[in-house]
Order: C-alpha cells, then sequence, then structure tokens
C-alpha cells in the first residue's frame, strides 16, 4: 500500500544550557522513521518527554528537523517554505492537546471554523462557507447555532470538538492528534475517541494518534509505534503489540493500563512486584 505520510531518519535537536554554562545538544528526536497510509490510523505512545509531540512538530514544520524528511502524498515538506508549505500543508492538519489554548477566546466559532476556509480561499462565498461549517458542527456533534458563540461558552470536550470542526475544514487526507484527550474527563474522552472512530470510518481520513498511554488507543490504531527517550523502540499492528511485545518498555506500558475487574487488576500488578502479598492468616 501507498504511503500517505513518510517519515524518515527524522532528528531534532535542541541546544540547551548546561552545567556552568557551557551550551550543548539534546537530541528530543533520533533517528524517528515510519510510514502512514492512506486510511490508516497510527498510535504513537510513549511517556512525557518520549519525543512524540516534538516528532508530531517537526512534521508540521511548526518546528523545524535537524535532520531527516518528511513527505506527505509525494511531497517534500522539508524543501518548501512560505506559500508552496502551506498549500502541501493544507491536507495535513493537527488537532491540539489544550482545547482551552487552542481556540482564540476573541473569535465566534463559526469563523475559528472558517478561518483556515478564508486563507487557503476554499468555498469563496460567503453563504458556501458558513454552509461548511454548519455541516461540520453538526459532524462533530454540535448544533449550528453553536457557530455564533464564543469558545468560553463551550466545556473542554465541546471545543475539542470545535478544534477537530476546525481541521476537518481544510477536506484534509491526514490528521495528527496530540494527545487530544488528556486535558479531558474520562467519560468525555471515551465520546473523542469514538468520534475519531466515527470521522476515520466516514472520511477515510489518515490519523497519527498521540498518547501517552496504550489505554486510549487499543481500538482507535491499526497500528502502533511505541517512541521511549526520542527513539521508536518497537513498531508494529496493534495485536501484536498489545499480545506480544519485544522490548522491555513497552512491556511495562502494557503492565501499567488498568484493568476493569479490581481483582485481576490487583493480581497483575501482585505478578509485577509491585502489591505486596496479603498475610496469610492461621486459624489459631
Amino acid at each position: 500500500m501507498t504511503a500517505l505520510l513518510e517519515v524518515a531518519g527524522l532528528v531534532k535537536e535542541f541546544s540547551v544550557r548546561g552545567e556552568g554554562g557551557r551550551r550543548t545538544k539534546f537530541r528530543a528526536v533520533d533517528d524517528v522513521s515510519f510510514e502512514v497510509a492512506a486510511g490508516e490510523v497510527l498510535g504513537l505512545v510513549g511517556e512525557s518527554g518520549s519525543g512524540k509531540s516534538t516528532t508530531a512538530r517537526c512534521i508540521m514544520r511548526i518546528l523545524d528537523p535537524t535532520s531527516g524528511s518528511v513527505r506527505f502524498d509525494g511531497k517534500d515538506l522539508l524543501k518548501v517554505n512560505g506559500r508552496k508549505l502551506r498549500a502541501a500543508r493544507r491536507g495535513m492538519q493537527m488537532v491540539f492537546q489544550d482545547p482551552y489554548s487552542a481556540l482564540d477566546p476573541r473569535m465566534k466559532v463559526g469563523d475559528i471554523i472558517a478561518e483556515g476556509m478564508i486563507i487557503h480561499g476554499l468555498r469563496t462565498g460567503p453563504g458556501e462557507r458558513t454552509a461548511r461549517v454548519e455541516e461540520l458542527l453538526q459532524l462533530v456533534g454540535l448544533r449550528p447555532d453553536h457557530m455564533a458563540r464564543r469558545p468560553a461558552n463551550f466545556s473542554g470536550g465541546e471545543r475539542q470538538r470545535i478544534g477537530i470542526a476546525r481541521a476537518l475544514a481544510m477536506d484534509p487526507q491526514l490528521l495528527i492528534c496530540d494527545e487530544p484527550v488528556a486535558s479531558l474527563d474520562v467519560s468525555i474522552q471515551a465520546q473523542i475517541l469514538n468520534l475519531f472512530s466515527d470521522l476515520q470510518r466516514e472520511l477515510g481520513l489518515a490519523i497519527v494518534y498521540i498518547a501517552h498511554d496504550l489505554a486510549t488507543v487499543r481500538h482507535l490504531c491499526d497500528r502502533v509505534a511505541v517512541m521511549q527517550d526520542g527513539r521508536i523502540q518497537e513498531i508494529g499492528p496493534r495485536e501484536q503489540i498489545y499480545n506480544h511485545p519485544t522490548s522491555a518498555y513497552t512491556k511495562e506500558l502494557i503492565a501499567a493500563v488498568p484493568i476493569p475487574d479490581p481483582v485481576k487488576q490487583r493480581e497483575r500488578q501482585r505478578g509485577a512486584g509491585r502489591v505486596p502479598s496479603e498475610p496469610e492468616v492461621t486459624p489459631s
């Protein structure tokens, strides 16, 4: 299957101040390579500081990589800038982690969603854009009359739906979702995950779904890549990663996924040495 997104040898270094005030190089992303096919969902999983979000920002050219290549739909995104980069990047949109800071509080929801269409000259008639905004609001589970309100009138889950609608306004082929449910309540997390699943199925979207644990990606992703210290430790089909992990780090992440049954959860933790066995009580 032809890859829609190809990331090869991606490296991102930052200059940091070390002991004695000397500046040194810190490699946040270290030789990362993976592909995403059209319509595929890839989970990029790892603890905070593992390099996931930096990888996403390098792919989107929010950050400029130190080296490597990023090809989207056949175009090398690291060799274009300005107008050509914006045009090439239109089919690849990002959904950010914090729905509270991702939306301009001064703008009405309709204007937030329509802004990208105006910049890229999509659906040039005002009536056409308004109709598309209303359609997108309904697609993400909101009402058309919400377009006249501002972000302060919405909950965190609703704001994230607005952010998703804004991304979909560009008719993207690929969504990069950077921990989009991390700041939401557990009950709302499930709703947003179900929304991504529905959108992927209805629109045929490819998705790079970033998460800090394996619990939120199991039912959404086709393949999973596990990152640690800026490097991909292993990558493979979802069932392979969950049932037959090869790296010790992946096994630790899987062991940390909670089990709904408290008895089984306690047994697993005890087997891993994290919960002491209950003392035996012998009759006197």
